[in-house]
């Protein structure tokens, strides 16, 4: 059932039919895909808050930071460290983190063409590598940290780098040979396994990253409180329910949205099974 108009989204006003509520999100995988997704959460968050939105996809990573912090986009889905920039430059607002099969953190990857036969990270050195996106933390950051934690020097190590834009642009890349080797999440060959049965064959895991926390959806700086709020319940709304959870999933992958106050409920859980409360109901 819809929220009120009176949420927000009064005439002119932020979320009205002529004034709605951008959303953008990052270009990780087919940008058609995300787009076509990107306007079906659109469609599903008008019907539960009463809201309009229009929904988009960033040419890179680092366009989202930045058309947040100019204030011409609301509601951003960014990656880890596209969060973190854009709370550091610009102070947005974290109001969901993603889950993935029950888990608020994933990690990268290192691929590379089974034609090359690279069993460990040291058998890379020379070869052709494709990262995804300076922002991104699995297709860019966390790999060229896993490499210097080994003692190689990202800059120096490959004969050559290059940026492909997406995860699904790496593993295409591998898989044809135009490079070596690459940098995505794990385990982004899935995501082209449909048109490409046998990519598990043809590019195979060299090497895992540390864990890196999921991404989030966060709003930019000033919006109230009000229409906070109401995104938040109903994008978690949306997550729970069937139709609105199949979109999750094809756009990023998405199993589930979590707020921030959730990752304590495991500690709650053992405070109500150990009848627990310090003393707390007689504090005023």
């Amino acid at each position: 059932m819809a929220a009120p108009l009176a949420a927000g989204a009064g005439e002119g006003e932020s979320g009205s039919g002529e004034n709605p509520l951008r959303m953008m999100f990052v270009p990780s995988g087919d940008s058609q895909v995300i787009l076509e997704g990107g306007e079906e959460i659109a469609r599903l968050l008008q019907k539960e808050t009463g809201l309009h939105f229009k929904a988009s996809v960033a040419t890179s990573y680092a366009a989202v930071v930045e058309a947040m912090g100019a204030g011409k986009v609301d509601i951003g889905w960014l990656a880890a460290f596209s969060y973190v920039l854009a709370r550091e430059k610009h102070g947005v607002d974290l109001l969901l983190i993603v889950d993935r099969f029950g888990s608020p953190f994933y990690r990268g990857q290192i691929v590379a063409s089974a034609a090359v036969g690279a069993a460990r990270l040291k058998d890379l050195k020379g070869k052709t590598f494709a990262f995804v996106d300076p922002a991104s933390a699995s297709g860019h950051l966390y790999p060229k940290a896993l490499l210097k934690s080994k003692g190689f020097e990202p800059e120096t190590f490959f004969s050559k780098t290059i940026f492909a834009g997406s995860h699904n642009a790496v593993v295409l890349a591998v898989m044809r040979g135009e490079v070596d080797a690459g940098a995505t999440y794990d385990d982004a060959r899935a995501a082209v396994a449909k048109n490409y049965p046998d990519i598990f064959k043809k590019v195979r895991v060299v090497a895992y990253t540390k864990d890196i926390p999921n991404d989030t959806v966060s709003v930019r700086k000033g919006l109230s409180p009000a229409l906070k709020e109401t995104l938040k319940n109903g994008l978690i709304r949306i997550s729970r329910d069937p139709k609105g959870s199949r979109i999750l999933k094809l756009v990023y992958g998405i199993t589930g949205l979590k707020d921030l106050d959730a990752f304590f409920d495991p500690v709650r859980q053992a405070g109500r099974l150990l009848d627990l409360d310090f003393g707390l109901s007689s504090v005023k």
